[in-house]
């Protein structure tokens, strides 16, 4: 069986559905029709009955490339020079606690926030740290493991019509569906919501297709739907035409396409997030789980700096500093913070020693990230590197027990196996236990 078929279908099934799903297409709502109405049904038949936890919403912010922890959220201003780089500090919220010079705004919100100074792994290339960041699992070469977003998608579903998983602007490395197939796929923008003229792909009809025309094609599919179930009389087939039409129905509601919808929001706002990608990358994801998306994936950056770390952190470090702070307290002032978790993250961290470039190298040893809301102590510390940043001092967190306090912030048991090809039970979390220290 194919890893992009959904189990109930056998193959003659999945021929049928193929054929038919092709007998009518609605313009480029094509694309749509295999992405979003095959995750909408896929979710009916394969959600397993995990409940929301105190996190019923999601925001992952990913900053690819390996983001410095001295560099960001833990300055080692009392080391030699060497050490502690070419960046000074600022005070926060939180009594003793400097975060990077560049980051003026989030020190203002650390009271709201937890960052882990501690993380941890032995994964130094970018894309074996993306997949435990990712996935929360080290890689494997048996098994392609799937996303917290895939995961969130199979174990919850869609809520209010919308795809429960949405990524900003499109998939990242590893935050796919792995075992669990294409239908836990994330919906991607396509685009980037800082950009000029900015139209979700699939969200808008083609110049050819009026509301009117859109309106009596899927009269049509609806015909066709319910001659070829006549034929079959398969419950099946009946299901799969309700998710049909809640794909449809995205494209149909105005409310579910104002989700998306940026130029919605107030124009001082967009302002205060700022208007460049860090800002409204951040002010849609907000939007989307407001709106009933569970899982936003974002990415933001390049932070592979290897090469004069000052002058790349004062290009995009303020942009994100903005943005960021000003996220966590448009959750707080929407009464959303506490149902919503945000975490950032990154594959791996940098070498203690700047190098001969003015830069630092990939390190994995220890890493700072940061999470916020669902269920996540405000104002908190947890672990420390030490003095150069170069290893664990206190309370070292792993890439298993990360996960497992993710999953259980979201409502989804981090012992539950899920089925991988061949019917075999697979780990969501390996070895893995919630780290209570961090729960509010």
């Amino acid at each position: 069986m194919s890893n992009n078929q959904p189990r109930w279908c056998n193959s003659s099934e999945h021929s049928f559905y193929t054929s038919r799903r092709n007998f009518l297409q609605v313009g480029a709502l094509g694309t749509l029709g295999l992405t979003l109405g095959d995750v909408l049904k896929a979710n009916a038949y394969e959600a397993a009955p995990s409940k929301e936890g105190k996190a019923k919403n999601v925001i992952n912010i990913y900053l690819p490339g390996g983001m410095a922890h001295q560099e960001s959220f833990d300055p080692k201003m009392y080391a030699p020079i060497e050490y502690r780089g070419p960046l000074g500090t600022v005070k926060t919220k939180i009594e003793g606690t400097h975060f990077s010079e560049l980051m003026k705004e989030t020190a203002k919100i650390a009271d709201k926030i937890t960052v882990v100074r501690s993380m941890t792994h032995g994964e130094a290339a970018h894309e074996r740290g993306t997949h435990n960041m990712m996935t929360g699992v080290r890689p494997s070469p048996a098994l392609e493991y799937p996303s917290f977003g895939s995961v969130v998608s199979h174990e919850l579903g869609p809520r209010n019509n919308l795809p429960p998983y949405v990524a900003i602007p499109s998939v990242t490395a590893n935050g796919g569906t792995g075992y669990l197939g294409s239908a836990y796929s994330p919906f991607s923008l396509g685009a980037d919501p800082a950009s000029a003229g900015f139209k979700v792909r699939d969200l808008v009809l083609p110049g050819s297709v009026d509301d009117k025309r859109f309106a009596t094609r899927r009269s049509m599919r609806e015909a066709v739907d319910a001659h070829f179930s006549a034929i079959e009389k398969t419950d099946a087939l009946e299901g799969m035409d309700t998710f049909y039409q809640r794909a449809y129905s995205l494209i149909s509601s105005e409310k579910a396409r104002e989700a998306f919808d940026i130029e919605k929001e107030n124009a001082k706002l967009r302002d205060e997030y700022g208007r460049n990608t860090a800002g409204q990358r951040m002010l849609l994801a907000r939007r989307l789980v407001e709106s009933g998306v569970r899982f936003v994936s974002m990415t933001y950056g390049g932070w592979d700096h290897h090469d004069n770390i000052k002058r790349a952190m004062e290009n995009q470090m303020p942009n994100f500093d903005q943005a960021f702070a000003r996220l966590i307290r448009d959750l707080d002032e929407r009464g959303m913070l506490d149902n919503t978790l945000v975490f950032v993250t990154s594959e791996f961290g940098r070498t203690p020693k700047i190098n001969a470039t003015a830069g630092r190298d990939h390190w994995p040893k220890v890493f700072s990230i940061v999470m916020a809301g669902g269920g996540v102590k405000r104002g908190y510390i947890h672990g420390s590197s030490d003095a150069t940043g170069a290893e664990p001092d206190q309370d070292p967190l792993s890439v298993s027990d990360y996960s497992a306090t993710i999953y259980s912030l979201i409502g989804i048991d981090p012992e539950k196996r899920l089925m991988s090809p061949g019917s075999r039970p697979q780990a969501i979390v390996i070895d893995g236990h919630v780290q209570k220290d961090l729960l509010a």
